[in-house]
């Protein structure tokens, strides 16, 4: 079915008549099931959660762009609102109804401006002193389950002027509502593009999206347009960080650590002008990146290569910890690397940080990991070392949301506040899932497609030098 306005829709065809404006329920009817602790205290502590002050008044459907240009609480209120009440009320080829491509191209074109202008690693709350109440918020992956979303952002307290937010990627891919989340987190980078940093995972790319349902699920919702609302998300994919680090402290990526891939300039042979010698990276044995090569990198590839001399990209996506010391090859992803304590030990050492997070494994991924804790509750303490710790974070519960198995993972999700005046001690919220959701089909044959990332195949991923 070819995607349609909102004024040409037959809304005797679809499961609820179609309103032409929808009244937004309010956050609070979201159960509050989260449990919170530090990692110096072993017994639960209550969390607060904070809502929107008020009600936003009823929407008109479809969305348009402010006339001014300029977002508002109010309009990503109104995003909200008709994106959850879509996802339960509408079929997804219904979805320009509720956004249609002319908003969403200047939404991701307007955010697209903010991510590029970025660097690789995000300097976060280092400039300037921190208010004596300002939080960050620190989210690992959603994996387009958006209902989940709502109520983390409900729980943790929407972005504000003293609350900042850090995603560490994977938004898309394997849940149904991928694109609702995507758009959603750009709608708060736009209106708050100083408070919320938006990293990127390995699913933001070409050859993840192609086979874990993301690009589906777009040709689904926007039909003939899909194509080109596919191409403009991979563009705004390429756009976005690796990394951060928060009050020159913690340090933040979906994969985790990478290598050092300096060489010696290359030399020209005499009397050849045109020939090079090109260096091999690993000819002298793995070791740690540093910051500075973290900032070169080259992160404008749709698909982080996973062999030549731009390889940082792709150890920062694809990257696992290991209980083993060292660094090698990740062999079981075909990408990236396996680092040990003692790198985890080293690199915080180095740039003088107390904790790393990174995010990039759910349940299904840990159960074949051995020495390394589930995911059940959200959240691992993978490294705890001299200088401080590594902490795995997933904020996708019950994941996947598509299961070929009848016994379910049943884990929580989890994101992390860190406090001033340091911000180096974690307060670890755990998240049950919300529950019914919305009925709706996969995007991805879930029955034959591996869950856990491994086994790529590598021939079908671009490489670049």
């Amino acid at each position: 079915m070819s995607s349609k306005h909102f004024s040409d829709l037959d809304s005797s065809a679809l499961p609820n008549p179609i309103p032409t404006d929808v009244t937004p329920a309010p956050f609070d009817h979201l159960p509050s099931t989260t449990t919170s602790s530090t990692l110096s205290e072993s017994e639960e502590i209550p969390c607060t959660s904070s809502s929107p002050s008020s009600t936003p008044p009823p929407i008109h459907l479809p969305l348009s762009w402010p006339p001014d240009a300029t977002l508002s609480l109010q309009w990503i209120h109104h995003l909200i609102a008709a994106f959850d009440w879509s996802s339960k009320n509408l079929p997804p080829s219904h979805f320009p109804s509720v956004l249609p491509v002319s908003v969403f191209d200047t939404l991701i074109l307007t955010a697209s401006k903010i991510l590029h202008k970025e660097p690789n690693c995000l300097k976060i709350l280092q400039d300037s002193p921190p208010s004596s109440d300002s939080t960050v918020v620190v989210v690992g992956d959603i994996h387009g389950q958006f209902h989940d979303l709502l109520f983390l952002l409900q729980d943790a307290g929407f972005p504000s002027e003293n609350r900042f937010f850090v995603f560490n990627g994977d938004y898309v891919d394997r849940g149904a509502w991928g694109l609702e989340t995507f758009l959603l987190l750009l709608a708060w980078k736009v209106f708050m593009p100083h408070r919320v940093f938006l990293l990127r995972g390995n699913h933001e790319s070409k050859y993840c999206t192609s086979v874990y349902g993301f690009e589906k699920e777009v040709l689904t919702k926007y039909g003939d347009r899909g194509k080109h609302v596919y191409r403009k998300c991979l563009g705004c994919f390429e756009g976005l960080p690796l990394a951060s680090i928060i009050a020159g402290c913690v340090y933040t990526a979906h994969g985790g650590l990478f290598r050092s891939v300096s060489v010696p300039s290359s030399k020209r042979s005499k009397g050849k002008k045109n020939r090079r010698i090109i260096l091999n990276p690993e000819a002298k044995g793995l070791s740690l990146g540093s910051l500075e090569e973290l900032s070169k990198a080259r992160r404008s590839v749709l698909d982080p290569p996973w062999e030549g001399l731009n390889l940082i990209p792709g150890d920062v996506l694809w990257s696992d910890p290991s209980m083993n010391p060292g660094l090698s090859p990740n062999r079981e992803r075909g990408i990236g690397l396996l680092w040990g304590p003692d790198c985890t030990e080293e690199f915080l050492k180095k740039f003088d940080l107390k904790l790393i997070i990174r995010s990039h494994e759910g349940p299904d991924a840990r159960e074949k990991r051995p020495g390394l804790a589930g995911m059940d509750q959200g959240y691992t303490i993978d490294h705890v070392v001299d200088s401080g710790k590594l902490i795995t974070l997933f904020s996708a519960p019950d994941y996947p949301q598509f299961q070929a198995t009848e016994e379910r993972y049943k884990n929580k999700g989890a994101y992390i506040v860190l406090e001033p005046p340091n911000f180096d001690v974690p307060i670890i919220h755990s998240f049950e899932a919300i529950t019914p959701r919305p009925k709706v089909k996969a995007y991805y044959d879930f029955e034959d497609v591996i869950d856990s990332d491994e086994e790529l195949d590598l021939a079908s991923m671009a490489t670049e030098p």
